[in-house]
């Protein structure tokens, strides 16, 4: 969830610039990336917030959430201030005051991790169902959403949409575009078939076609697998724990689909504990921590704990530097801590807790002793630092397509 934010806005920018992109994104309203915005008070991170600051802050506030902290009332009331009164978000506004108009770049991940935020903070119905009845207003006619709306629809964009639906109390399946098309149609369409080739891409998820053909996308089948499932972002510990199975069937079910997809993401973990990805100009691939987060997320979510526990070890040793001062990336460790019932205030010798604070405004309270001796900000690199070659290789993206580019690691864990 940590990269895919800024990763997928730059790349929307990049495929702007080669008149791919609705008109509507012609002139965005948000400042552009050379001159930063100040980054508000209430708002957790310190970089730069035009591509990913409801999406960070809504991570950071379901992770404190989650663990029993009670988030500051700024941060809450700066994300509930970003929603326009369409009920959409864009991915940050830097006058909330203002009047959402034609110019607002309208963001649907950024939307539906808010709506998620906000049904599970509590006291935010109202603006839970304008988010969610916006969501629905934009739903293309395959069924499936885009990263902007108007543009084609992407697997990452399309589950992610529907675990917020599904959290917001719709049922996924009912909701349908105009041409009668389910949100499942829409999600399902992007599904590899069990006999793809290679064999080991079988069951998983691509982003967009490429040519006309699938290819296996890791973060398009963790989040697609949460969707299938009928999941957020959120995944509670499993009532069951087996070992994730390795038939592919080409069930219409989403069940099936997710179970598929959770066999393909164990048998993508079972190797070194971790996924990888090459990254733009790069000639070997790299560990990709966002989206092996993201695979356990998933993997529990389908009752395979087991298969996910590798992942787990590697990201207690090697994630920190990846998270350092990144509210979103540490908030998506505190989930996986969550699911997996790892201790938050010890994974791998670093407690998120008191790291995700110290990232924002203090909280209201928090469980135990995570608040008695608030840390001090902290001055890495956070998200912006920590993939800067998503936004050295977006240049990129026009030539090769936003599918390639986001199919790489594509996001996730925002930045």
């Amino acid at each position: 969830m940590n990269v895919r934010r800024s990763a997928a806005a730059l790349a929307a920018s990049a495929v702007l610039c080669a008149g791919a992109a609705p008109a509507a994104l012609a002139a965005p309203a948000t400042p552009s990336p050379s001159a930063p915005p100040v980054v508000p008070s209430g708002l957790y991170g310190k970089n730069d917030p035009t591509y990913d600051g409801v999406w960070r802050q809504s991570i950071a506030l379901l992770a404190q959430h989650t663990v029993g902290v009670k988030p500051a009332k700024e941060a809450v009331a700066w994300l509930a201030g970003q929603q326009c009164a369409n009920g959409g978000f864009a991915s940050f506004r830097a006058d909330a005051a203002a009047a959402c108009g034609e110019q607002t770049v309208y963001d649907t991940n950024a939307t539906a991790v808010a709506v998620q935020a906000l049904k599970a903070l509590g006291g935010q119905d109202a603006a839970v169902k304008k988010g969610a009845d916006w969501l629905k207003s934009v739903q293309n006619e395959d069924g499936g959403w885009a990263y902007v709306p108007g543009s084609p629809s992407e697997a990452s964009s399309t589950a992610v949409v529907i675990s917020a639906l599904a959290a917001a109390g719709d049922k996924p399946a009912e909701v349908k575009s105009k041409a009668g098309k389910s949100a499942y149609d829409g999600l399902l369409a992007f599904r590899l078939p069990c006999s793809a080739e290679p064999a080991a891409d079988r069951g998983a998820f691509a982003y967009q076609p490429v040519d006309g053909k699938l290819l296996a996308n890791a973060d398009a089948t963790a989040a697609a697998t949460l969707a299938a499932l009928g999941k957020g972002i959120v995944v509670a510990p499993a009532a069951k724990d087996t070992p994730a199975g390795t038939e592919c069937t080409d069930g219409a079910a989403p069940e099936a689909a997710a179970e598929a997809a959770a066999g393909h993401l164990a048998a993508a973990l079972k190797k070194d504990g971790h996924l990888t990805a090459v990254a733009p100009g790069a000639d070997q691939p790299a560990p990709d921590t966002g989206n092996t987060a993201d695979a356990v997320l998933a993997l529990v979510a389908a009752g395979h704990k087991q298969s996910a526990a590798g992942a787990v070890e590697w990201l207690k040793g090697n994630s920190a530097d990846w998270a350092k001062g990144s509210p979103a990336a540490l908030g998506t460790l505190v989930l996986v801590a969550h699911a997996t019932g790892t201790d938050p205030k010890a994974f791998g010798g670093t407690d998120l807790v008191t790291a995700l604070n110290a990232t924002g405004p203090a909280p209201q309270a928090a469980a135990g002793s995570a608040t008695d001796e608030p840390a001090k900000k902290d001055d890495g690199e956070g998200s912006g630092g920590q993939s800067a070659w998503w936004m050295i290789g977006v240049g990129a993206a026009a030539g090769m397509g936003i599918g390639i580019l986001l199919s790489g690691r594509r996001k996730k864990n925002q930045l």
